[in-house]
């Protein structure tokens, strides 16, 4: 009887001991928001661009700076993008207003746009 024991005994140490055993490496999973070399960040850098994590959700976007970021406009032709009023200026819809082009392709945040020479509504983005 007390063979089996003992033999039982033997086993259940030995199962322990392969428990601590060390295994092989484990790599964590890459984050799915990080950006990669991928078709996407591939042609943003074609682009002039980069992936950058933009908005409350902290995406990866691509974010194309503007060559003529801070001139004066009274218009979106006038600009590589968008012509904005000073943010701190709010004008009202509608209202005469003129403004500077945008620095780059990042539309998050409160921005007002301005179309010949008038002021849109100002819109946030999240």
């Amino acid at each position: 009887m007390l063979k089996p024991m003992m033999a039982a005994l033997g086993l259940s140490g030995a199962l322990l001991l392969c428990g601590c055993a060390p295994g092989g490496s484990v790599s964590a999973p890459a984050s799915p928001n990080a950006p990669t070399q991928s078709a996407e960040a591939s042609a943003c850098a074609a682009r002039g661009g980069e992936m950058r994590q933009v908005g409350k959700l902290q995406s990866w976007r691509c974010v194309v700076k503007y060559a003529d970021a801070g001139q004066r406009c009274t218009d979106k032709a006038q600009c590589q993008g968008d012509c904005l009023a000073d943010p701190e200026s709010r004008p009202a819809p509608g209202a005469p207003v003129a403004g500077i082009c945008a620095a780059d392709s990042n539309t998050f945040g409160c921005r007002t746009t301005i179309r010949d020479g008038k002021a849109n509504a100002t819109l946030c983005i999240d």
